[in-house]
């Protein structure tokens, strides 16, 4: 091995100059060091193929030869609109510089939380390493150890280390591992790895693996944790040393009886950044080694091997989903029953599947069992219940309502009254043993919510009985006549009852229903409705104030036009909830006073941050971005998580509300359609804005993919920073979506960029992506636009637009638009509702 030189990077604010320590020899940092996270504080920034971008502040670099190197720094993934404080491997040359070659992220700091452009990381003068967001918000800190920092270093190994005057280790990063190890780290009794939710979404999910006293287990969290997988020693445990894993020699090695060494004392070879091994988000632990020719990490061999392959791992078919050779399916009992369980999303994407009716511990007497044969589950580690036949491992489940799914297994050596009887109180997949060599038989009992008048299948007595139901078939039937002639009749009178009374709405149809006010009572929180934050198509929207918490009143002025609307809002919004749709407090109905109190949000409507009506400065483009995602965010909330899908038919930056560090909220669901999971199509009266309708208005046929379009719209005014029709503008410039269908066929995307905001035109490839996106959704056929989950993987950079798609976009002979004003039910100023509510 040729001489090794070291080398380290002066990346600071005005600050003391980086000093070596005596006795690291590594690149260290003095007390009272500030960085900011930008590119011309930063002058050492790569930018990679492929949008990543790192900005290292200290790098350990072998510069005698090309090679891979640790450096610590802000880093970021396409597009690049949030940045993490991280360690990570690069390549560098002979001179010690940074080159392209796939950068890998080993540890960060806030992989909850990323930060924008300037945030800051600072090494204080007490010795505590802070990191800050550019509004000075803390988001991250070592914390005071009690003992003196004399500095900062990163070794070897990729270890960045907080040290005293004696070079001792004060803090280290190998002491909070994120879901990564490198050789020479080593994972001791207490700490975990947990997986990312994606390879772009470093948020952690819930897999993860730690050390316990023989060896390292892989779980999935709930409650109690779910085992999948464990590595265990076969060496005897005789001292009370702490229990490590350590990854060396290529693989990961469990110590029981060694004590565990400080890795900064270990000389580790110089190649050894080559390697690494990540838990990922399937639950899989991988090795990973660089790739010379390729310039890419493989996974060159899975340290997790479950017995049953990938179906072993509990997420593979996500929750209920049973894994046949990596083929996901819903239960079924006896093939032939579909009606307990349904597919999240496409079920080409094996989300999992949900229950049509969930579980309720309050109609315990309505729980039955579907009975899935040949089925097994992954977790038979814990929770055994004292049955040994299978009658009694189901009525010991039917008895305690937190458990959800029983797995009752005889071995083939026992007899027909024993076996082994385990619960969970969370289905994740299961896996068929049809095709598997196994040496037991295994049922999985699923508890399900069935109604009174679901039951089980018919019993003998009722099968024997059909003389008798046939006689009484006539009788019945004229009874059920003359029930639902009287019923009418009823409901006509209380109908024209109401319409002349105007009384109040009879709620108790709602299952849930959010906190109902008095009329006095708002009135007198709102000061009389004395401050109107907006108008709408159906009322006006008042600041006010319940105790603590400040709100939004919605008022609509009309109760006989505003009465579906209404009803639509509670019975919608009054059942969901979400980060990224807009919390409904509670409502009035107070003989004709119709209101509905909201969570306040400070920053108002979207529209008038980007259509510059109140002279505002422009937003920058990782803000437009983090909006754009919560919008997708939302709306894939209410088109694939809820019970039945809601279309919200009005999807506009009136409607688009801005907390106080701008996240996006969904409100206004006044419009908002109902759709069952089994329909394709809704008939429905043409409703909306004008501008932001999708084709299929024209023929009062439509799907959630009207909002798709909506969406689509939303997205071009936030890049263009102008509203979709404007006429004041030339003819052939006033609709901005035919104007961005010309600039598309003449490649000439980049002239649509708002141009009040520098910071867009210097991110104008990550723009021009946005707009394709947006292209996408305004496709004139529904079926050929993305659903907003697949709007969510692209933004996250999981899924890339074919251009294919694009090319229907452009063709001119396939454009589409809802032009006709007179024919709408909500007039274009009827449903706007600008400022903060």
């Amino acid at each position: 091995m040729g001489p090794v030189s070291l080398f380290f990077l002066i990346l600071a604010t005005p600050a003391p100059l980086f000093t070596a320590a005596q006795g690291f020899g590594y690149p260290t940092a003095n007390l009272s060091t500030l960085w900011v996270n930008h590119d011309a504080s930063l002058p050492h920034s790569v930018h990679y193929k492929g949008g990543l971008a790192a900005r290292p502040i200290l790098l350990h670099s072998q510069s005698a030869h090309y090679g891979q190197s640790f450096a610590t720094g802000f880093f970021c993934a396409p597009p690049c609109d949030m940045f993490y404080f991280a360690v990570f491997i690069v390549r560098t040359d002979r001179g010690a510089r940074i080159i392209d070659g796939n950068p890998q992220v080993v540890w960060s700091a806030n992989r909850a939380r990323p930060v924008s452009e300037n945030a800051t990381v600072e090494l204080t003068s007490g010795g505590e390493l802070v990191l800050r967001d550019a509004d000075g918000s803390l988001v991250w800190s070592t914390g005071r150890s009690g003992r003196p920092v004399a500095g900062m270093v990163i070794t070897n190994i990729g270890n960045l280390v907080l040290f005293d005057l004696m070079n001792a280790t004060v803090w280290q990063s190998f002491d909070h591992p994120t879901d990564t190890l490198v050789p020479g780290q080593s994972l001791v009794e207490g700490m975990r790895l947990t997986a990312s939710t994606s390879a772009t979404n470093w948020t952690e999910n819930q897999l993860y693996v730690n050390v316990r006293q023989d060896g390292l287990y892989a779980y999935v969290a709930s409650a109690p944790p779910q085992l999948y997988y464990m590595l265990t020693s076969n060496e005897e445990k005789t001292g009370n040393e702490i229990t490590k894993v350590t990854f060396m020699n290529s693989s990961l090695c469990i110590f029981l009886n060694s004590t565990y060494p400080d890795p900064n004392s270990i000389s580790w070879p110089t190649t050894t950044s080559s390697q690494f091994i990540r838990l990922e988000s399937d639950g899989h632990l991988r090795m990973h080694e660089w790739d010379m020719a390729e310039e890419t990490w493989p996974a060159v061999e899975e340290v997790t091997k479950p017995k049953f392959g990938d179906c072993g791992f509990p997420t593979v078919c996500g929750e209920y989903g049973i894994c046949t050779g990596r083929k996901c399916t819903c239960p079924l009992q006896d093939n032939n029953s579909s009606g307990y369980f349904k597919p999240i999303g496409d079920p080409k994407d094996n989300l999992g599947c949900t229950p049509l009716t969930p579980i309720s511990c309050k109609e315990m007497q309505h729980h039955q069992f579907l009975t899935l044969d040949e089925v097994s589950y992954f977790d038979v580690n814990h929770s055994f219940v004292n049955a040994t036949n299978q009658d009694d491992c189901k009525q010991a489940c039917l008895k305690n309502c937190s458990c959800r799914a029983v797995n009752f297994r005889r071995y083939f050596e026992q007899t027909e009254t024993d076996g082994h009887c385990f619960w969970v109180t969370k289905v994740f997949s299961l896996q068929s043993i049809k095709l598997e060599p196994v040496n037991y038989k295994s049922t999985v009992f699923i508890k399900v919510q069935v109604g009174p008048s679901n039951s089980a299948a018919p019993s003998a007595h009722s099968a024997n009985n059909s003389n008798l139901i046939l006689g009484t078939t006539i009788p019945a039937i004229i009874t059920v006549v003359l029930l639902v002639v009287a019923v009418t009749i009823y409901l006509q009178r209380r109908r024209a009852y109401y319409d002349k009374k105007d009384e109040d709405f009879n709620f108790d149809q709602f299952a849930r229903m959010p906190a109902r006010f008095s009329f006095q009572k708002l009135r007198e929180c709102t000061q009389g409705f004395n401050k109107k934050l907006g108008e709408g198509g159906f009322g006006s929207v008042y600041e006010g104030k319940l105790g603590e918490e400040r709100v939004a009143v919605k008022r609509l002025e009309s109760a006989r036009q505003g009465k579906k609307e209404f009803l639509a809002e509670v019975q919608t919004i009054g059942s969901i909830e979400h980060i990224n749709l807009v919390r409904l407090i509670g409502f009035c109905a107070e003989k004709s006073q119709r209101l509905l109190v909201y969570e306040y949000m400070p920053r108002g409507s979207l529209d008038r941050w980007i259509h510059y009506r109140h002279n505002n400065a422009p937003l920058d483009w990782p803000t437009r971005c983090r909006i754009i995602l919560d919008i997708a965010k939302g709306l894939c909330y209410l088109h694939e998580e809820c019970r039945q899908k809601i279309a919200h038919l009005d999807i506009k930056p009136q409607n688009i509300l801005l907390d106080e560090k701008f996240n996006a909220k969904v409100a206004d669901f006044g419009l908002s359609k109902l759709i069952d999971r089994d329909q394709s199509k809704v008939m429905t009266v043409m409703r909306g804005t004008p501008g932001y309708m999708a084709p299929e208005w024209l023929t009062s046929q439509i799907t959630e993919k009207v909002d798709v379009y909506s969406f689509g719209v939303v997205v071009m005014e936030l890049i263009s920073g102008r509203k979709n029709i404007d006429n004041s503008l030339p003819e052939e410039s006033s609709n901005l979506i035919n104007l961005l269908r010309g600039k598309a066929r003449d490649n000439q995307l980049s002239d649509l960029i708002d141009k009040h905001s520098e910071d867009m035109v210097a991110h104008q490839e990550q723009v021009i992506q946005k707009m394709k996106l947006a292209m996408w959704c305004l496709l004139n056929d529904g079926c050929q636009r993305p659903s907003m989950s697949t709007v969510i993987k692209v933004l996250d950079g999981a899924r890339s637009i074919e251009t294919a798609i694009l090319h229907r976009f452009h063709d001119i002979n396939s454009a589409m638009s809802v032009q006709d004003t007179s024919a709408y039910s909500v007039k274009a100023q009827a449903s706007v509702l600008s400022g903060p509510r």
